[in-house]
Formats: C-alpha cells, sequence, structure tokens
C-alpha cells in the first residue's frame, strides 16, 4: 500500500497497488470495478504523482502522470479561480503556455493572459465544467487580457467573465469588444505546430473567416463548438514519445469555413431532444475508474509529489523513472491496450470537441 496525502485517504480509504497488473483502488470500500464516479476521485486529490510526466488516454478519457503545475503568477500571465486546483498539467503545455503568454504581450494583449483551467493533479475527469482536460494538454485562456495590476487571490475568484457576444443577437460577435487583437491572440495561438486545435464559440469562428487576412491555412486548427465564448480551448497534440497518449483524427483540409461552419447556425445544434412516448426516463451513468485506462489506478496510488517540487520554474527538469517508478510506465504503456476508439458520450450541451 502507498500513502499519498492525509485528506485524500480520508475520502478513499485506501489504496492498492496489486502487482501492478491487478490492479484495483479502494475507495471508501469502492474498487476499480464498481459506480462511484471517477470525478469523485479525481477531484479530492490535491497533488500530482512522484514520477515522470505521461498523458494516459484520450482527451476526455484519461488521466495524467507527473503533472506540473504552472506558477500562480508570472511576468506575463496570472492563473485564475486558484480554489479549483487546475493549473496543472504536462509539462509540455506549462511551456506552451509561457511563450504563449509572452507573445500576447507582443500583440499589444495588456501585460499578459489570464489562465483558466488546464487540469487537475492527476487529470482525470472533474466534478464540474468540462468532459476534456483529462490528460494535461487542454489549457483555457480568458478573453481579458491580464491587467497591468495584478489581481489578488479574491479577485480571481470573483472577476466576472466577460463574453464576445452580442446576447440580443443570435450568434453574433459584439462588435463593441471583439477587437483586431483578439483575431491576432487566438490566431497566434493555433500558429504554434504543437497545438494541434483551438476551439471559440461559433460566433467567433464566422467572424475570423469574415476578417482573417493572416495565413487562412491556420484557420482550420481553430473549432466552433459550443459555449467559449467567454474563453478559448487551447488543445495539444500528444508529445512526441508518449505512448499511452492517444491521438485525436486530424482536423479535415481547409480553413473549415464552410458547410461545417453553416451548420451551427441551423436549428439542429440547438433543438432539444425529443422524446417519443412511453420513452422511460435515461438514468445517468457517469464515467467510473474502470471505463478508464487501466493504468489510471496506478497513477492514483503513485506517491504524491509536493507542490514545490511539482511547479514548473525556469530551471525545471522532467524527473526522470525511480526505483518503483519504471514498471508503473510500464503498466501505463500496456494498459491503454484496452481502450477503445470511440470517446466518452457527453451531453448535447457539452459534445466531444471536433
Amino acid at each position: 500500500m502507498t500513502r499519498i496525502k492525509a485528506g485524500f485517504l480520508r475520502y478513499l480509504g485506501s489504496a492498492a497497488l496489486a502487482g501492478l497488473i491487478g490492479l484495483s483502488l479502494a475507495a471508501g470500500g469502492a474498487t476499480a470495478a464498481d459506480d462511484t464516479p471517477a470525478k469523485q476521485i479525481f477531484g479530492k486529490v490535491q497533488l500530482p504523482s512522484n514520477s515522470a510526466p505521461s498523458p494516459i488516454g484520450f482527451y476526455a478519457k484519461g488521466c495524467m502522470a507527473g503533472a506540473v503545475a504552472i506558477p500562480t503568477d508570472g511576468p506575463t500571465w496570472q492563473a485564475m479561480r486558484l480554489s479549483r486546483n487546475r493549473r496543472w498539467g504536462n509539462p509540455a503545455m506549462v511551456q506552451l503556455l509561457e511563450k504563449f503568454s509572452q507573445d500576447a504581450v507582443q500583440l499589444g494583449w495588456g501585460s499578459g493572459i489570464l489562465i483558466g483551467d488546464i487540469s487537475q493533479p492527476r487529470g482525470g475527469p472533474m466534478l464540474t465544467g468540462h468532459a476534456s482536460h483529462q490528460i494535461g494538454l487542454d489549457a483555457d485562456i480568458w478573453f481579458t487580457p491580464k491587467p497591468a495590476q495584478p489581481l489578488s487571490a479574491e479577485e480571481r475568484e470573483d472577476m466576472p467573465f466577460t463574453s464576445m457576444l452580442d446576447k440580443s443577437k443570435f450568434l453574433t460577435v459584439n462588435a463593441a469588444r471583439w477587437t483586431p487583437t483578439h483575431a491576432k491572440l487566438v490566431m497566434q495561438a493555433a500558429s504554434y505546430p504543437q497545438v494541434e486545435r483551438v476551439f471559440v464559440n461559433p460566433a467567433i469562428k464566422k467572424k475570423l473567416c469574415e476578417t482573417w487576412t493572416g495565413d487562412r491555412s491556420l484557420l482550420g486548427k481553430v473549432r466552433p463548438v459550443y459555449g467559449h465564448d467567454e474563453h478559448f480551448h487551447i488543445r495539444m497534440h500528444c508529445p512526441p514519445g508518449a505512448s499511452g497518449c492517444k491521438a485525436q483524427a486530424p482536423v479535415a483540409s481547409g480553413d473549415g469555413c464552410d458547410k461545417s461552419l453553416a451548420w451551427w447556425f441551423t436549428k439542429e445544434p440547438w433543438a432539444k431532444p425529443v422524446k417519443k412516448p412511453g420513452d422511460k426516463p435515461v438514468k445517468p451513468r457517469f464515467v467510473t475508474l474502470a471505463d478508464l485506462p487501466k493504468s489510471c489506478a496506478a497513477v492514483l496510488a503513485a506517491p504524491a509529489a509536493t507542490e514545490q517540487s511539482a511547479t514548473f520554474g525556469t530551471a525545471y527538469v522532467a524527473p526522470q523513472p525511480q526505483s518503483g517508478d519504471a514498471a508503473i510506465q510500464q503498466v501505463i504503456q500496456a494498459g491503454n491496450s484496452d481502450l477503445p476508439d470511440t470517446v466518452v458520450p457527453v451531453p448535447l450541451a457539452r459534445p466531444a470537441l471536433q
């Protein structure tokens, strides 16, 4: 049995690593085969595993080993909503955010960026707010520049979002709020080769299609999706050598300013499901630990790193496998063979991101 943290143990009861292959997790008397929602397990973990960085599984069905945290404050960024404890990610994501924050300043985006959710300390499903963000390769950026005067912890919790939409019109960008610098910021995010997709509201995608005069080959990376009018979402490719990471299908060729975008402006995406007479209510089914790659149990059972050691800094060096860690890495690589190609279904309001 490996001890993780007192608060985590009180919630889970105990965690056992049984031969690293026949893994099971005792969660308050529950095992990996029971129906305890995985979001309740991962949502309680406060610190990352003390192991080499590994994204495990798919963006919306996985977990993360060896996460690092972006510092709450940097010269060109601030992390928001600190109480959520979601500023953890793969080192490649944290490096990208630091680079992006510097480039944002050069574009005239205030004194930097405000960073929303990345992932939980060990990834996995979240208690609220996201279907993805599970493997440390997704991050949200506010459509609000970092102010010159740093925000206090209280202000980071209470500061409201600013929508880029005109709420009086259907799927229309607010012309008084949206500026060419907003467009440059989104397209800068899409310009990095390690970025796989950038998710925005369909109205924002339409605005970019109508007005962007730069490299239009990058527009294909910018994908329309529900919400995302107050922030945009950066998704990275699986890092090189990350054998446990399940890649998303490549974006279609072209700029995406086509029928796939026009669909969002029809009634179909917004129509409520039609219930047939006699249909029985569908009982919600939550993702459990058994639904995730088997190696996610090993990630939960692994010893914890300290927040100080796991906070990314300019001198940060990714930890190398320690004694016992190599065995966990073997499980991470082998345990994903059970992961199906399909994405976990999510409600209409939060579809699988395209």
